[in-house]
């Protein structure tokens, strides 16, 4: 039988020629004024552009959105302009790509904005870090957002959206987890408000829905895809109470109404949750049956596990983060059984070519099966 990591999907509007997506990873290599991508980041991401779908690293939706250094955006026209280097790259190696539609809320700092709070649902400081100029510092108490900037930051986001189909992209994922702005308003920890956006498992949620429905009406729900981590703790400020897996059953509930929605990409625990109440331990195991849209998984996958999932009908596509930074061809190494090249982690976050586009890739004599390690 088929691997089935490498049969063709019809995902939204684009029909893909494999399974095996490239998942979004922060590489803060837009160093320059302007935080715009450059001829580097294009080389990055053309050389994994057989991946199914690529989904690029987060793009700040606006100025307030930012977090960490040498990120790009998508809110100006020099970042427009500097995306289009990247798509250009990219489809002219038949490839596919999205862009993430990114806010940090309060995992932010305020040497980003000017010496002012960042903002958030609730003035609750997460007590984490924040990657600034200076190096790490540690969170701040942010400014909870009026009603008015919600809706303010719901047509940043429609904005980004319009900015990244015009740089290119086949399409967009609202970042909604990992404990920024969105899965801020669905977490108790983060969100106390007492208005229309929060308490009710609908409140919490009404700012999330509210820009998925301006996103999708102005570029084409099948052009939209979310991302949702349910069982993040201990990390970003998160932390899961008896009421964190409800919300998101709640979103996925209300997700099948979006019959044409591009898909939904959850994340597997990523750090262990066998002793933390009310945690669900198999994210794709139990989102699986409540969702009926192409659901696509991540989150410490290799070839075999990958297969498995897909197989055992849990997922319909699994994005590999690490394994693609270091491994530009993963799609001929799965399909070959080659080697797995190891990933650096010192060079994550650095500028440059290190660590960033000169990992190895197959010679023409490797390119036949093996086993993998």
């Amino acid at each position: 039988m088929k691997n089935m990591l490498l049969k063709p999907i019809k995902v939204g509007h684009m029909e893909l020629p494999n399974r095996i997506f490239m998942s979004p990873m922060t590489r803060s290599r837009a160093d320059n004024p302007e935080n715009k991508a450059t001829p580097l980041i294009a080389e990055y991401y053309a050389q994994r552009a057989s991946a199914g779908l690529i989904i690029s690293e987060g793009s700040q939706v606006s100025k307030e959105a930012v977090g960490y250094i040498n990120t790009p955006g998508i809110y100006s026209p020099a970042q427009v302009e500097g995306w289009k280097l990247v798509t250009g790259a990219v489809h002219q190696k038949g490839g596919h790509i999205f862009c993430q539609l990114w806010h940090v809320g309060r995992i932010s700092h305020p040497d980003f904005h000017d010496g002012k709070p960042p903002v958030a649902p609730s003035a609750i400081n997460p007590k984490d870090k924040a990657f600034t100029a200076e190096g790490f510092k540690n969170t701040v108490e942010p400014r909870a957002l009026t009603v008015a900037e919600i809706h303010n930051t719901t047509h940043d986001f429609r904005r980004a959206a319009q900015n990244a189909l015009a740089a290119g992209f086949d399409g967009v994922e609202i970042h909604s987890a990992n404990g920024y702005l969105f899965h801020q308003f669905f977490a108790n920890c983060a969100n106390t408000r007492t208005d229309e956006y929060g308490g009710s498992h609908e409140n919490k949620t009404r700012f999330f829905f509210e820009t998925l429905q301006e996103v999708g009406q102005a570029i084409g729900f099948d052009r939209v895809g979310v991302r949702l981590n349910p069982s993040a703790h201990g990390f970003f400020g998160i932390t899961i109470d008896q009421d964190t897996i409800p919300t998101f059953e709640h979103i996925v509930e209300r997700l099948n109404n979006y019959s044409n929605l591009a898909y939904v990409h959850f994340t597997e625990p990523m750090a262990p949750v066998d002793n933390v109440p009310y945690a669900v331990k198999e994210v794709a195991k139990h989102f699986r049956p409540r969702y009926k849209g192409k659901l696509i998984i991540n989150c410490g996958f290799r070839a075999e596990s990958g297969k498995q999932v897909i197989e055992e009908g849990r997922a319909d596509a699994v994005a590999f983060g690490k394994a693609f930074l270091a491994n530009p061809d993963l799609v001929l190494r799965i399909a070959t059984g080659a080697k797995w090249n190891k990933w650096d982690e010192t060079t994550f976050y650095t500028a440059g070519p290190k660590g960033y586009t000169d990992y190895p890739i197959l010679e023409a004599e490797d390119r036949r099966p093996k086993t993998e390690d």
